[in-house]
Parts: structure tokens; C-alpha cells; sequence
């Protein structure tokens, strides 16, 4: 319900402020300017679904390989001890808990494209587990707060953004990414515990919290003697190594088992063709949506009113321009990296908003992008508490990268 509140909010306020625009200001292009935006995203939505068809295709097909194989199944047994706590309504042998691994574990190596039909096929497992088929269940509110709080290790694409941008070191703003993207996760993870009464000070979930946090500690630590310009390529090449490795290991387990892997990864990769099919309606409806409040104006009056909330605080205001990008990023990704590249072709990629920018654009994920379109896969209608906990992630993420930024480059 609230995702269509905010949906119908959209295209309202817009339409309001292109009256206050064309009645007091006589702005006779304004209705064009917004015609012509969702026009545009309209084509956008379309052809970003179509793209996505191909990854889809393939990473199900692959997907289908780890299942017949028992491979995914295996991968849940050995993390089911950890991940079961936090999603108790999963079965301890249910190989959602494989394809919620495994997605979470394309989300931290930053490839992206590979972790959206991971979870994607996780949220349909999900589904088949919750009972109430247009209402979100607590695992599958667990799982799409997650990965919109994104997690990420390695923000390549972040990186490859800023050295086009012509920025001197790329990658320095690697270790600021790296705790935002943290804090904003826990905040989520916190809030929706709290709100399902998960019991978090439990050995099975403090200790390995607390096994990752001293290996984040002792990578950045390790990485602070690293010189600049080789740690984007050392990122680039672990993340793709990896990925390689993945697909090395899902087709290997198809051989050992003796299976035909072809015809089994056709009949997966089928699936993810009707799965990227389906999910076109509700990659548009948001884009045309978010189109309409950019194209309007609306995040240029949101800008200006931040400063000047700001400034009768008395808080430096050199980080304000960088907002309505920590904002967009929860509406649409490609929304917020096209800001991202204006700004920093505008500023500059080593300015201090260039880089808080950059920090927003890899410490966190699409939340009403990702929740449009893993919910809208499987039918689900009433989000419940989804929303807020993933906008609430992502405003923790905001704040504490701009007290990062401030941190290392004020």
C-alpha cells in the first residue's frame, strides 16, 4: 500500500508544481519538459528490462545447474546454522537458503548483473514457502531489506564511474564506501529484527558479526599501504576471479554428477526469460513515476529548501548538492548515477561532493527499484513493513556517509 502511496505521490506533486510553474511563473515549456521525461523513461524501462534479459537467462540457467547438482543444496546446509536465525520460516534443507547465499554474495562483490536474477530466484523459493501469496512474509522482508541495503565489498562500478570522470585516484573513496555500506546494512538488519522480535544476541549471529567486522577491519587496515592506483585494479580482478570461479564451480558440479549440464542450464535459463518478461510493467511504472518528480522540478525545490534548513543551523552546506543523489539512489539506480556523472562533470570527481557522491552511489542499492521488481516477480501486493525499513537503511547510509566524507576529505 505505501508503494502505491508513493507512486500516486509522484506524478502529484508534479503535476502541482507544473501548475504553480505555468499559472505565477509562466513556464509554458514545463508541461513539455515532463511529457518528454516519462516519454523517455517509459523507452528506458523497457529497454533496461530487455537488457536485463540476458543476464536473467543465463544466471538461471546456471542457477538450475547448482540445484540438479545438489550443489546449492549443500551451500544451504553449511550456512543454514547462520542464516537460519534470521530467517526462521525457511526450512533448514531449502535451497532458498543456497540462492539467498549466494545472491548476497554477488551483492558484495558488486556484480550487479549477476545478483539480480540470483535474487530473483531466491524471492520465488520465498514465495513458494509464504502462505499468504499477495502478502510479503517476514523471510522475504528480510531478504529484500538486505539487498537494498546493499552490501558491497568491492564498488567496482563506482571506481570505473570515476575515472571517467577523470578522477586522480579512483578508488579513494574505497574505505569510506566500505563502512557506510556497513552501518547502513546493520541499521536495516537491526530494524527489521526488532520489528519480527529476532533474538540478535545470539552466539550463531554475534560471532560471526563479529568474525566479519575484524576481517573488514584487518582488509582495510591492509589495503590503507596498498597504493591507489592498484587497488582498483586489485578490486576489479578479485571481483571478476570470483565470478569466474562461481561459474567454474556450478558447471564443474553438473559434470561430477554426471548430468546432460546443457539441457538442464536451457530449461533454467527458459525460466529467466519468463521472469524478465514479467517484471517489465513494474520497471516502467516506477521509472515513469520518478521521471515525472525529477523532470517537474520537484528535487531542485528539495535541494533548495535542505540549504536552507541547513543554513539556519549553522552547518556547513557543501555536502547539500550531493542529497537529492542519496535520494535518488533509493528511486532509480540509473536516476542517481546520471546525477552522479553531472555532478562530478560539474564539480569535479575529486571535489568533496564528487566524492560524497560516489560514496552514495556504492553504499547502497534501488530500494523502491529492488522492491518494484523482486516483489512485483511473484505477485506480492502488500509490501507490509518492507518499504520503510529499507528507506530507513538507506537514511542511515545517507548520514553516515556524509559524516565519512567529512571524516576523510573534509
Amino acid at each position: 500500500m505505501m508503494m502505491n502511496y508513493i507512486w500516486l505521490g509522484f506524478f502529484f506533486l508534479a503535476f502541482i508544481v507544473a501548475l504553480v510553474k505555468f499559472f505565477f511563473f509562466g513556464d509554458v515549456a514545463i508541461f513539455q519538459t515532463i511529457g518528454v521525461g516519462i516519454f523517455d523513461s517509459a523507452r528506458t524501462g523497457f529497454e533496461l528490462s530487455i537488457g536485463l534479459t540476458g543476464v536473467m537467462t543465463f544466471w538461471l540457467g546456471l542457477v538450475k545447474v547448482g540445484e540438479e547438482s545438489g550443489l546449492i543444496g549443500k551451500l544451504s546446509r553449511v550456512l543454514s546454522p547462520f542464516l537460519g536465525k534470521f530467517f526462521p520460516e525457511i526450512p533448514k534443507d531449502h535451497p532458498a537458503l543456497g540462492q539467498i547465499a549466494l545472491n548476497f554474495s554477488a551483492n558484495m562483490l558488486g556484480l550487479d548483473n549477476a545478483a539480480t536474477p540470483l535474487g530473483l530466484k531466491a524471492m520465488n523459493s520465498l514465495q513458494e514457502l509464504n502462505p499468504k501469496k499477495d502478502t510479503a512474509s517476514n523471510a522475504q522482508i528480510m531478504f529484500l531489506v538486505l539487498n537494498t541495503a546493499g552490501l558491497t565489498l568491492i564498488p567496482v562500478s563506482v571506481f570505473l564511474l570515476r575515472a571517467q570522470a577523470g578522477a586522480a585516484n579512483p578508488s579513494d573513496v574505497y574505505l569510506p564506501i566500505l563502512l557506510t555500506t556497513f552501518f547502513g546494512t546493520l541499521a536495516g538488519l537491526l530494524m527489521v529484527s526488532v520489528i519480527q522480535r529476532i533474538n540478535f544476541f545470539q552466539p550463531l549471529i554475534l560471532i560471526p558479526l563479529f568474525i566479519f567486522v575484524g576481517l573488514l577491519t584487518a582488509m582495510m587496515v591492509g589495503l590503507h599501504y596498498v597504493s591507489q592506483d592498484k587497488l582498483a585494479t586489485i578490486s576489479s580482478v578479485a571481483g571478476n576471479g570470483l565470478l569466474l570461479l562461481v561459474i567454474f564451480m556450478f558447471l564443474l558440479s553438473g559434470v561430477i554428477k554426471k548430468m546432460n549440464v546443457f539441457n538442464v542450464f536451457i530449461e533454467g535459463a527458459k525460466e529467466g526469460f519468463k521472469t524478465a518478461i514479467s517484471i517489465i510493467p513494474y520497471i516502467v511504472a516506477i521509472m515513469v513515476g520518478v521521471a515525472a518528480f525529477r523532470s517537474a522540478g520537484c528535487m531542485e525545490f528539495l535541494i533548495q529548501g535542505l540549504t536552507s534548513l541547513f543554513q539556519l543551523f549553522g552547518w556547513d552546506t557543501k555536502f547539500v548538492p550531493a542529497i537529492p543523489t542519496g535520494i535518488m539512489k533509493s528511486m532509480s539506480g540509473s536516476g542517481a548515477k546520471g546525477m552522479m556523472m553531472e555532478i562530478m562533470k560539474h564539480d569535479g570527481a575529486d571535489s568533496f561532493v564528487g566524492r560524497v557522491v560516489s560514496i552514495f552511489q556504492g553504499s547502497s542499492d534501488t530500494t523502491i527499484y529492488i522492491l518494484a521488481v523482486y516483489f512485483g516477480s511473484v505477485g506480492i501486493k502488500n509490501t507490509r513493513y518492507a518499504l520503510a525499513c529499507g528507506l530507513f537503511a538507506d537514511l542511515v547510509a545517507v548520514v553516515a556517509g556524509i559524516v565519512i566524507a567529512y571524516m576523510f576529505f573534509g
